[in-house]
This record gives structure tokens, sequence and C-alpha cells, in this order.
């Protein structure tokens, strides 16, 4: 399985927190960093965070304080914890890996921020 699989989207309230989880048992240990883009309609897909191989983290500041990209070795798999959501968070959320000259997309997962 080559392409990251992402679950955990869904109808959340404002104010409210959503886990995403990436499963990418096949390219995690190929890319040098894993990343969240996100891409609401009409607008262009943007990098929400990202965590290289060494572990370090970044963020869109939309989102720095609210969101949180872990990752777990042992299950491969890669998190996004989202907190204190908003209505402009609405949007698809995909999981990439980046191995440079080659990109990893999954299919990507439905975040709706709502009352």
């Amino acid at each position: 399985q080559v392409q990251p699989v992402e679950s955990g989207g869904g109808l959340v309230q404002p104010g409210g927190s959503l886990r995403l989880s990436c499963a990418a048992s096949g390219i995690f240990f190929n890319v040098r960093s894993m990343a969240w883009y996100r891409q609401a309609p009409g607008n262009k897909r943007e990098l929400v965070a990202r965590i290289s191989r060494e572990g370090a983290t970044d963020y869109a500041d939309s989102v720095k304080g609210r969101f949180t990209i872990s990752r777990d070795i042992v299950e491969r798999t890669v998190y996004l914890q989202m907190d204190s959501l908003k209505p402009e968070d609405t949007a698809v959320y995909y999981c990439n890996g980046d191995r440079g000259a080659t990109m990893y997309w999954g299919q990507g997962t439905q975040v709706t921020v709502s009352s």
C-alpha cells in the first residue's frame, strides 16, 4: 500500500475537536516528511502541518496553537489533532508523503465545522 489512507473526518460544531489519522505503512520510512494539507471549495490546496523524518514540526499560521501533528512509528501512522475548530477549517484534508521528486497523496477526508 503506497497511497496514504486518511480517516477521522466528519461534522463537528464550532469549538469542537476531531482527530484525523493517516495510515502510511507503504511509505512511512521512505519519505523525508509527512504532512496534512487541506482544500476548501474554490481555494488552492494549502499546507496545514508537517512533521519531518527527524520529528520536527511546523504549522500554518492559521492553525498554530489549535492543531497538533504527531506520529506513531510502530503503527506507521500520522495524526492531526484539531481543537477549537472554526467554520473556516471546513475543507477536505489530505495526507501527504514527501519523497522529494515523488509526492504521495491520500484520497482525502471531509471535515465540516458547522452549527
